[in-house]
């Protein structure tokens, strides 16, 4: 079977745009990827990030989901920890309710921002000390299987809307720790190659190997997600992922910006230590024309044995991003073809 491509869309707000024209795009994007048969379309929470308009995944889900007709729609994913697990459960219930057997509910651990953003994003809930994913996630569980200890007062809550199952959770991370997760508990699993340091090989294997089947899932599902620019020529491409060069650049020097565009990146005075800096993050970027970039993302299927790859593009102008979603699909199909 042919491994299906799917879409992760952060709503990248690009210089001399605004970021509510970042959230239409995503709406434009959506539709069409659709009508190229990718498979899902997930969206990411961040906070306080200017490049980044995707603050409420579970409002563009239903936006998104609306628009399109065959892909499943997704979150990639809600950090938990930002959020209490009744009103995620209550969300996703909703968003099922509305669109039944196409949507995901993919969770993250990090808070998706810098400290100051994600303290203010959780004060006024519970206080606790330490990484308290895991009791979030078995407290969205005891939600969904009204399965909390006789007597304790959230027996007499009701999850509304009642009578819909939550979504299939997917656990997103970056290094192995989400990877055990999952298998452990039976869910898919999403690496976030795009921009972990953490090799994909062995997390992507961990998973497969100790995975555990569940009421939920009785086989594995992983999912590779990879940051990809794909143009007609390499050379092209590669002038158009300036945009990933330069953004890294400014990441890196605490610079939060808009995403800047291949001919500000062109003009920008590199040094030779700055050149080195982006020569080795380029290494986990998917770019150049379509079968440059088909051939290599085969190999990292190959490599890690991934039943789906996740593509997201940053490219700073929206009609050649939606161009290089076009050109890797039916590169992919005419591979298949061939095959």
């Amino acid at each position: 079977m042919e491994t299906p491509l799917s879409v992760l869309d952060l709503s990248f707000v690009t210089s001399g745009a605004s970021a509510a024209q970042a959230l239409h795009n995503t709406i434009d994007l959506a539709k069409h990827v659709d009508a190229l048969g990718y498979r899902r379309f997930w969206m990411a929470e961040h906070h306080s990030l200017p490049s980044v308009a995707s603050s409420a995944p579970e409002i563009m889900i239903g936006q998104v989901a609306a628009a399109t007709k065959n892909m499943r729609i997704g979150s990639g994913g809600i950090m938990l920890t930002n959020h209490a697990p009744l009103m995620v459960a209550e969300r996703f219930k909703m968003l099922e309710a509305l669109f039944p057997g196409r949507i995901d509910l993919g969770l993250g651990r990090a808070p998706g921002t810098d400290q100051v953003t994600a303290h203010a994003l959780r004060r006024r809930l519970e206080e606790r000390s330490g990484d308290d994913f895991l009791e979030r996630l078995q407290e969205l569980y005891l939600w969904e299987n009204r399965d909390f200890p006789e007597g304790h007062p959230f027996n007499r809550v009701t999850v509304m809307p009642s009578g819909v199952p939550l979504p299939p959770v997917w656990l997103l991370g970056s290094s192995d720790y989400s990877a055990q997760l999952a298998a452990e508990i039976g869910v898919g699993y999403s690496f976030a190659s795009h921009f972990s340091d953490y090799d994909a090989v062995l997390p992507m294997k961990t998973y497969r190997a100790r995975f555990k089947p569940s009421e939920n899932m009785q086989t594995p599902y992983a999912i590779i997600a990879v940051a990809s620019v794909v143009a007609d020529t390499d050379e092209e491409a590669n002038f158009l992922a300036g945009t990933y060069d330069l953004n890294w650049l400014r990441r890196a020097k605490g610079e939060m910006l808009p995403l800047p565009s291949p001919e500000e990146a062109a003009a920008y005075p590199w040094t030779d230590q700055e050149r080195a800096y982006i020569s080795r993050r380029r290494q986990r970027l998917f770019c150049g024309s379509p079968d440059t970039v088909a051939t290599r993302l085969r190999a990292s299927v190959r490599e890690t044995d991934a039943d789906e790859v996740m593509i997201t593009s940053s490219i700073h102008d929206h009609e050649k991003r939606k161009k290089s979603y076009s050109l890797l699909a039916s590169c992919w199909a005419s591979m298949k073809a061939a095959a």
